[in-house]
């Protein structure tokens, strides 16, 4: 019989250092308020569930392999040929196929610091070298760091992620003309944005842009993201795919949701109105809040006696959760340490988040 600790010893040796992606908490049980994973509070599309159920008889038959319906409705929103797109199993699903392709050994995969922390793992898991470019307080996209990183690959994520800033499309151009590598504007939360990379797409033949239904669709739970890009860039990717990689009622869902633009627009006007108003609450008591493209807002909490930092960030962290209301802290970093990242939640759940954070500036 064969040790654990001799089986560890069969694994590639990047593989045995890795320390796994950690999401946001997951909890078990009733009472919680969940502002911690940026999940969509609004019901889904009334057309998603019969879509679903129409599916259900359907399911000892294989899905289509390549998505080729929901290819198409992509197609359609993003204004491009159904070939340049490619449907994953998760908007993670996309960008493991990009590092899959372009990054890998002897390959310089970058990503902007505070950014999104699965792109350094998506690089580690394939054995390549990630470069960082660290961004300052201020948020202002670092354009020339970025396109002389010679890096082969390049994940940026737009709207940022944890801080919510936008970037200016503009400012993504300025990359994209001395780039030579491929560029990969992330728009997880674009639709809660003013701007977006896809007036890009005809001009640049190395950006590609990669989108969710987890957000602003709200359909985490399926799983759905995809990515546009040149039909070369496409192609390669649908090379690696795995067989069968989006399930059939996953499929049927996306096609329902993209289809009701009447609910999908109301759910964001709602959305980024909630959003206005605590951030509004925020900033009338002193704090520091970034400006918010996402359904999301980072805050720089203060105590009452005006301190913030770390220690106030983690204190008032922990304030919360001991009241079953979870954000999120990253105190991995020093431009985040001292912020908390909180999801734009329902009316009842923000004004919740509100007595609880009024009570830790009375009692803290």
């Amino acid at each position: 019989m064969i040790s654990e600790s001799d089986l560890e010893a069969l694994a590639q040796a990047h593989v045995r250092s890795l320390s796994p992606y950690t999401p946001g908490v997951q909890p078990e049980g009733d009472g919680w308020i969940k502002l911690n994973t940026n999940e969509n509070p609004c019901p889904v599309s009334p057309e998603v569930a019969p879509a679903v159920e129409s599916e259900i008889k359907r399911l000892r038959l294989y899905p289509d392999p390549r998505s080729e319906a929901l290819r198409v409705a992509a197609a359609e929103i993003c204004g491009v040929e159904p070939e340049r797109v490619i449907v994953g199993n998760g908007s993670d699903d996309i960008l493991n196929l990009l590092v899959r392709v372009f990054g890998g050994p002897e390959r310089r995969t970058g990503f902007t610091v505070p950014g999104y922390s699965l792109y350094p793992i998506l690089v580690s898991i394939a054995g390549g070298e990630g470069v960082g470019v660290e961004f300052d307080r201020s948020m202002r996209l670092p354009v020339s760091a970025i396109a002389e990183s010679g890096t082969q690959l390049f994940f940026l994520t737009s709207p940022n992620a944890p801080t919510g800033v936008g970037f200016a499309t503009a400012a993504i151009e300025r990359i994209l003309r001395s780039y030579r590598g491929i560029l990969v504007v992330d728009e997880a939360y674009v639709d809660f944005a003013e701007e977006n990379a896809g007036s890009l797409l005809g001009r640049y033949t190395n950006l590609v842009i990669v989108r969710t239904l987890s957000k602003s669709h709200g359909l985490a739970g399926i799983r759905i993201g995809y990515a546009v890009g040149s039909t070369a860039v496409i192609g390669l990717m649908d090379r690696v795919r795995d067989s069968y990689n989006v399930n059939r009622l996953s499929q049927a869902a996306a096609i329902a949701s993209l289809a009701d633009k009447s609910h999908f627009r109301s759910t964001l006007e709602r959305i980024k109105g909630t959003r206005e108003i605590a951030r509004a609450r925020f900033e009338k008591r002193g704090w520091f809040v970034y400006p918010s493209a996402a359904n999301f807002l980072f805050v720089e909490p203060k105590n009452r006696s005006g301190d913030c930092g770390e220690e106030v960030a983690g204190n008032l962290y922990e304030y919360l959760l001991a009241r079953r209301i979870l954000v999120r802290w990253f105190p991995s970093h020093a431009l985040t340490s001292g912020f908390l990242r909180i999801s734009v939640g329902a009316d009842s759940e923000m004004h919740a988040l509100e007595n609880a954070i009024e009570s830790w500036l009375k009692n803290a």
